[in-house]
């Protein structure tokens, strides 16, 4: 009989690391971040896949808007990319199988794209109450207008046809957000270059944002999925496009499926939005 306690029993748990426990606490990597600058506030971590960094951003946009806190940092990283990762999406047939071209393997919207392709990354953003950040002098780089949490509940992994989970957090977002749908010129999109996530996405998309203007790009097509971290490099990603005006081109799309307006999608080459 082994005994469960700290005592000699046991002799095992000694080639144990000690922080074995505390760094397998999901938000332990917060944490720590907060003994070294010294933040006192909300401070937790959130798991809800790809769509971790978004959920991360709004809620601390939320704390701030509450009057909590003043700043929050908010991001989401991931690193999957070990023999249990790539074995689990592999087994569901969720990854990409042009091995004979790997450059050219994520492909969203186009005809040929099977599948995603895995991507490791992080990504943080500083979100501060306006006048806490002028007085400070912080570069302000983008405002937050508001955002939606819906669920598809649909299927483990494929969306519902019509997307109609997106539709409606697009919706509530506009709502939220006080803006309306011909105000947005530019949707990161999510596009991972599945058969059936591309298209749900895209029709719920431009069924919603239904003006000419709108464009929209995918990032995954140049450095793969990055799974819970999507979310927060994109947004990256948003606020640069927002900064320069450029939208960079979605890549290895070359034979776009039916229905998808070239006029809308940026591929090829990078464009300048006004």
């Amino acid at each position: 009989m082994m005994a469960l306690g700290g005592s000699p029993a046991a002799p095992g748990c000694r080639k144990m690391n000690p922080f074995c426990i505390p760094f397998a606490i999901n938000n332990m990597g917060g944490a720590l971040l907060a003994m070294d600058v010294g933040f006192m506030g909300p401070n937790y971590s959130i798991s809800t896949a790809c769509a971790t960094g978004n959920y991360s951003i709004i809620n601390a946009a939320e704390h701030i808007l509450r009057g909590e806190t003043d700043l929050m940092l908010a991001g989401a990283s991931d690193a999957a990319l070990i023999p249990p990762g790539m074995a689990g999406f592999i087994a569901c047939k969720a990854l990409s199988k042009h091995n004979d071209d790997p450059a050219a393997a994520s492909r969203p919207w186009d005809r040929q794209r099977d599948g995603f392709v895995m991507g490791e990354g992080a990504g943080a953003l500083v979100l501060e109450e306006y006048e806490h950040a002028k007085a400070r002098g912080a570069p302000i780089l983008a405002e937050y207008a508001g955002g939606a949490f819906t669920c598809d509940a649909h299927h483990m992994t494929e969306p519902h046809p019509d997307g109609r989970g997106v539709k409606l957090c697009l919706e509530r977002a506009l709502s939220n957000g006080g803006i309306g749908a011909h105000d947005v010129g530019y949707v990161n999109a999510h596009a991972t270059s599945t058969p059936a996530g591309d298209m749900a996405e895209y029709r719920a998309l431009t069924s919603v944002l239904t003006h000419p203007q709108l464009r929209m790009n995918s990032t995954k097509s140049m450095i793969g999925h990055l799974l819970g971290a999507a979310g927060a490099v994109e947004a990256i990603v948003a606020i640069k496009a927002l900064q320069t005006g450029w939208l960079h081109p979605t890549i290895n799309l070359s034979d776009p499926e039916e229905g998808v307006d070239m006029q809308r999608v940026c591929a090829g080459a990078k464009q300048h939005q006004q």
